[in-house]
């Protein structure tokens, strides 16, 4: 199965779209008020705990905002934090705090209640090691409107970490318990410009905009969130006129956007890359431990014919680990363009040969992977199953295996895999907090690196890119470290992914942010 098996995968895919959206004309139109906005998302918004990492994105950012914010050009500008000042040496970050900004419980959004948000991530400071926390000296309050932090070292990932949304945005000091957020927060508080109103678990949530928001109020005065999980009914939402909007790079597939870029009535769009499809090779696992192993399975993946008949395109092959418009990724690496047969001559050279059944074997084991995949996630899926036939072609058996997600996501952590998805972190987090999340065992990066000859090297100079405060300094460093991924062929990119909306005519303000993780509702309007 190369590009036949693709073709008839994608195939069954459009025509699975085309029998439930074949007897549907034009859209149909469900009035609203002009001021309202109706989205659809897969799950539950979930915890909205600003500290943890479990809830929505998308509707943290609709409650929190954070000392400073990230605009889509990478540059930062002032939120609560008006203006800031950075000592020469890297160890002193000093924030004047914006004056009038209240909580929507009513409590003041001054220097003391950021220092308590502050306070209570210490509750995390084990868990969010990849961030400044570990190089953290001290806080200051210097009066009501100062904000003052201390570090042991410089950082150079400091001002992305602050502006980015998890761990660091602010709730109201009232709704921690004991001064302390990892238990929970008693309700979803914030200075954003909305507020929670109303939640039915699973099935819907009810935003309304903060009428005493600090900043530029939204035009949007509802969002209403449904809980659809199934693509195909999201779809039929949308086209019915009973949802507005649909947005994420992991809620829409290239079936839709074709579809829906020729349907009257309606919008599609698609950002620039945003992160990397990816595949995790543990090189603990006594198999994957060979290099040689590693780099055939590399060879043996055809990027281009993933990228053309699953995605139609929309997501761009892949074939380094960050894009070229990542900071610090413009650079030559190792990469490995599809070979079947060079696939096969590492394999044999390395002792693996043929059987009866076609699968390889050495010293009477069988070359034989597991490959575990996100359940939830159609195109992992897919994905899955061309490469099950593809690597069988070289003699390797992949055994695939979905599972729901957060059981996916902790066997990752715990590095119980042989292969796995992952994407890196994106922008902004790309690349220094996407590599210092790998530096402690956050992901399944951290495990699965073990086998690596160079990993403390490799560690070593990622934190010495964080620590360096010119660019040429982490360059070097930052290139050390791509180089050997590469080299040691630990990570299998697949496509570059990118964000992608489906929305009704007449909705305006559809744009990406800095962020993939976010849907900007503030800057949307009805024409």
């Amino acid at each position: 199965m190369k590009k036949s098996r693709l073709k008839l995968l994608a195939a069954t895919l459009a025509l699975g779209a085309s029998l439930i959206f074949g007897g549907c004309g034009g859209s149909a139109t469900v009035e609203r008020p002009k001021d309202e906005i109706v989205y659809a998302n897969f799950r539950d918004t979930r915890d909205l705990n600003p500290h943890l990492f479990a809830g929505e994105m998308y509707a943290q950012k609709l409650l929190y905002d954070t000392l400073i914010t990230i605009n889509p050009d990478g540059t930062y500008a002032p939120s609560l934090a008006t203006s800031w000042e950075i000592s020469p040496d890297g160890l002193t970050y000093t924030f004047k705090i914006r004056e009038g900004v209240k909580f929507t419980d009513g409590e003041i959004c001054d220097a003391n209640a950021i220092l308590a948000n502050f306070n209570a991530l210490n509750g995390f400071m084990e868990r969010y090691k990849w961030t400044f926390l570990q190089v953290l000296d001290h806080f200051e309050v210097p009066d009501d409107h100062t904000f003052v932090i201390k570090l042991k070292e410089p950082r150079g990932a400091m001002m992305t970490e602050l502006g980015v949304l998890r761990p660091f945005a602010m709730c109201s000091p009232k709704v921690m318990k004991n001064g302390l957020t990892k238990d929970g927060v008693t309700d979803y508080v914030g200075t954003g410009p909305y507020k929670l109103v109303e939640h039915v678990t699973d099935e819907y949530a009810v935003f309304e905009r903060n009428e005493d928001y600090w900043g530029e109020k939204p035009v949007i005065r509802k969002i209403t969130v449904k809980v659809i999980p199934d693509n195909q009914t999201r779809l039929m939402a949308l086209e019915k006129g009973e949802i507005d909007l649909i947005f994420g790079k992991n809620m829409i597939d290239g079936d839709a956007v074709k579809k829906f870029s020729n349907k009257k009535g309606f919008k599609t769009m698609l950002s620039e890359p945003a992160s990397t499809r990816e595949l995790v090779l543990n090189t603990t696992n006594p198999i994957l431990n060979d290099l040689s192993v590693r780099r055939a399975l590399n060879y043996a993946t055809n990027r281009q014919a993933i990228s053309e008949n699953i995605f139609y395109g929309y997501e761009p092959p892949a074939e380094t680990l960050f894009a070229k418009n990542v900071p610090y990724a413009n650079i030559n690496v190792m990469e490995y363009k599809y070979n079947a047969d060079t696939a096969g001559q590492l394999l044999e050279q390395a002792g693996w040969t043929k059987g009866a059944d076609g699968i390889r074997e050495k010293n009477g084991q069988k070359l034989s992977l597991n490959l575990l995949y996100n359940a939830d996630s159609v195109m992992e899926k897919t994905i899955s199953e061309y490469l099950q036939a593809e690597y069988a072609k070289i003699g390797v058996q992949l055994n695939i295996t979905g599972q729901e997600e957060q059981s996916y996501r902790d066997n990752m952590k715990a590095g119980h895999f042989d292969i796995i998805f992952n994407i890196v972190w994106g922008m902004p987090y790309d690349p220094m907090s996407s590599l210092a999340g790998m530096t402690e065992p956050v992901y399944g990066d951290y495990a699965a690196q073990q086998g690596i000859p160079t990993k403390a090297e490799i560690d070593r100079n990622i934190l010495m890119a964080n620590k360096d405060t010119t660019d040429a300094a982490r360059q070097e460093h930052y290139s050390y470290v791509l180089s050997q991924f590469a080299e040691q062929a630990a990570y299998i990119p697949i496509t570059y992914e990118v964000n992608k909306a489906i929305y009704r005519e007449g909705l305006e303000g559809i744009q990406f942010t800095s962020s993939q993780y976010e849907v900007p509702f503030w800057l949307m309007s009805w024409k």
